[in-house]
């Protein structure tokens, strides 16, 4: 790649919010079972991200969604580590993504041989792991994050259709020989008419229906009294082994279809709609046979899955960061129908950002009745050329939050059209709104607005800030809906008695925390703007504006101009750093902060110099002599970049101890490495 491939701060800005927004909808689908968007529109997120990367790869961290699948588990569940990773399936969404897929394939294979593909509908439920042992089940777990799932093995023992122990007899024939260990992967889902029989019997009892037959399922799967699930029709077909440890005098199956007949035999459920073709082509047609019969299925499916059916083949192929190369899901197009949107209004996220939300005549599409939908941005609106009263197509595949996909207005329509403007002022505080970029716009409250509240206080007291230690989100979320803590001043002036009335905090966790909160007082400049929140000031800003402000006050005083000065401080940083401080209620917090006994002490004015600029350094593993962050803000001060990743542009690796992967990556490179000594005695010569 060209070295002047550099991203401009427009892309690194909008990197970073597609991962932040990415992530969230990670965790809300994933863990909390409440998505709030529809698949197409995460698609084109999750599409745009790894456009990004694959443009910048020196953009690419551990921390992107893009190296790993779905989210945290929840921590109400035993933990299980998979020994293979489950990974998630890349998408496509017509014959000619199909075609590169395939072309890829053969590029990568160096082989232009016919290609047999296994295909099957893609089951809209909830991935889990089957572990058994001599043929006797003995763990089932979540997918959770890719690498650590959740113990379900209570639940998935009450569902019919996973035997507990395996078939040796089929049909009066002997099966081949049992593994001694076998992990079988597969969908856990609730039929059509199941979903409707049971929110047929809660509307009867007056207590809350699901949203649809994926929500059902995946609550479901996740209760703690195994009697819950034992009451609703789950299912499960298989999709995949992972785990095949079997003797060497027996044989395992070559092909995917193979491996289906076998668990077919060994008693497990595996769908009737499979089929083998060979080809992109036998797979686009078997893909629209498949969408033609949809409606029929008593059970839902957003698309088909075409994976490699040699396994030899798929193992040559190897894997993504988080995609086998071998697989592939073809989404199926969204259900849609019209509607009219009624009025635009906006919502203010936990981070400022302001999101136009549109109103809808209530409709109903997939399977529920939606009355709203996102709108995303201003940009959004201006693409549909959308205005309050129009008439809209509204898309929907199995999500909460379904997506406008076009006005569909008659131009001679009888309707009255009025503009969607974007608001002056934060509807939850009241805080002038400010433009973040060409297409975001951001509430400048910061610290006093309320629908940023407690995002502010976990901000503020996190490690890279003022570092409260035992302030987690739970109490954070306490603290915050009783009204105890309206800002983050308040966190610095709490009361034992205060404390002590909360869930899980008894007399020594109260005098712990307020241990805590008493030692974070005393902390530096760097980090006291840092947690301020301030848009698109992080670490790194925040250390350059110490050292060249040397005081809060300077940089309380500076202009715009003064701003722009400061390295990596362009004209969009420097605007929401002068709009934070211009805030009067912020100023009045910081001085409340200053009352409670926050303080630092005033940073020294550094010339930045240039000594190693144009070099990027990676840091991992442990450093003994000097803390991370010293290091970082010592080779910053001398000019280099600091990087999360390691690539072809990076000039030095400096390991410590239990470096791992990106001191791999650096000796495949052949990128310079060196030790902490090295590193101590290497900083000493650059420094006059």
């Amino acid at each position: 790649m060209s070295e002047n491939n550099a991203p401009g701060q427009d892309i690194v800005v909008e990197l970073e919010q597609l991962r932040r927004e990415i992530a969230r909808h990670d965790y809300l689908y994933h863990t909390l079972d409440a998505p709030l968007i529809p698949d197409a529109q995460y698609d084109a997120l999750f599409r745009r991200l790894e456009a990004i990367e694959q443009q910048y790869p020196q953009l690419i961290s551990s921390e992107s969604p893009s190296q790993r699948v779905g989210s945290e588990p929840l921590s109400g569940f035993v933990q299980v580590q998979h020994e293979m990773p489950m990974m998630s399936l890349a998408k496509v969404f017509n014959g000619s993504e199909l075609e590169d897929f395939e072309e890829r394939i053969k590029k990568r294979l160096d082989s232009d041989a016919p290609i047999s593909y296994s295909c099957e509908p893609k089951i809209d439920g909830v991935a889990v792991s089957l572990l058994y042992e001599e043929g006797v089940l003995v763990r089932a777990a979540t997918r959770g994050d890719g690498v650590t799932g959740e113990d379900i093995t209570h639940n998935v023992r009450t569902i019919k259709d996973v035997p507990l122990r395996l078939e040796v007899e089929h049909q009066g024939k002997a099966t081949p020989p049992l593994p001694k260990r076998l992990e079988v992967r597969g969908e856990i889902f609730m039929s059509r008419s199941g979903f409707d029989a049971v929110n047929a019997e809660a509307a009867k009892a007056e207590t809350k229906t699901f949203v649809n037959p994926r929500n059902a399922a995946a609550g479901t799967i996740r209760q703690l009294d195994p009697r819950v699930a034992a009451a609703r029709p789950l299912h499960m077909f298989c999709y995949s082994v992972g785990i095949f440890e079997q003797d060497e005098a027996h044989e395992t199956p070559k092909t995917l279809s193979e491996t289906f007949a076998l668990l077919q035999r060994w008693g497990f459920r595996v769908n009737p709609e499979r089929a083998v073709v060979t080809g992109a082509q036998a797979c686009l047609e078997y893909s629209d046979q498949l969408l033609v019969k949809r409606p029929e299925l008593n059970y839902e499916i957003d698309g088909a899955v075409i994976k490699v059916d040699l396994l030899q083949l798929q193992a040559e192929l190897g894997f993504n960061a988080r995609t086998p190369r071998w697989a592939m899901a073809f989404k199926f197009p969204a259900e849609e129908v019209a509607t009219v949107v009624r009025d635009v209004e906006f919502q203010v996220g936990r981070t400022g950002t302001i999101t136009p939300v549109a109103r809808l005549e209530p409709v109903f599409v997939g399977g529920v009745t939606v009355s709203n939908a996102t709108l995303h941005n201003m940009a959004e609106i201006a693409r549909l050329g959308l205005h309050i009263g129009d008439t809209v197509i509204v898309r929907r595949a199995g999500d909460v939050i379904p997506k406008i996909a076009k006005v569909v207005t008659e131009p001679d329509a009888e309707v009255t059209l009025v503009d969607v403007q974007m608001l002056s002022h934060c509807p939850a505080c009241g805080s002038e709104i400010e433009a973040a970029g060409d297409i975001l716009f951001r509430c400048s409250g910061g610290l006093i607005c309320p629908a940023q509240r407690k995002e502010a206080i976990r901000h503020f007291c996190a490690r890279g800030a003022l570092d409260v230690d035992g302030l987690g989100d739970k109490l954070v979320e306490q603290l915050v809906d009783t009204d105890i803590v309206k800002d983050v001043a308040d966190v610095f002036v709490l009361q034992r008695e205060q404390v002590e009335g909360l869930e899980r905090m008894a007399e020594k966790s109260a005098t712990k925390l307020l241990a805590a909160i008493e030692k974070s007082k005393s902390t530096t400049l760097p980090r006291f703007l840092f947690g301020l929140g301030i848009p698109e000031v992080g670490e790194a800003t925040a250390l350059s504006l110490s050292s060249h402000f040397g005081s809060l006050e300077a940089l309380i005083a500076a202009d715009i101009e003064a701003l722009e000065s400061v390295a990596d401080v362009g004209p969009i940083v420097a605007a929401h750093i002068a709009h934070f401080f211009a805030n009067a209620e912020n100023l009045q917090v910081i001085s409340r902060l200053r009352e409670a006994g926050v303080h630092w002490q005033d940073s020294e004015v550094q010339e930045k110099s240039d000594v190693l600029a144009g070099q990027t350094f990676v840091l991992t593993g442990t450093l003994e002599i000097m803390t991370r962050d010293e290091a970082k803000a010592k080779l910053q001060a001398l000019g280099a970049k600091v990087a999360g990743s390691v690539s072809k542009k990076t000039t030095w690796v400096v390991a410590g101890p239990g470096a791992g992967s990106k001191l791999d990556k650096a000796v495949e490179l052949n990128v310079q490495v060196m030790d902490e000594q090295e590193f101590v005695g290497f900083l000493a010569k650059q420094t006059p």
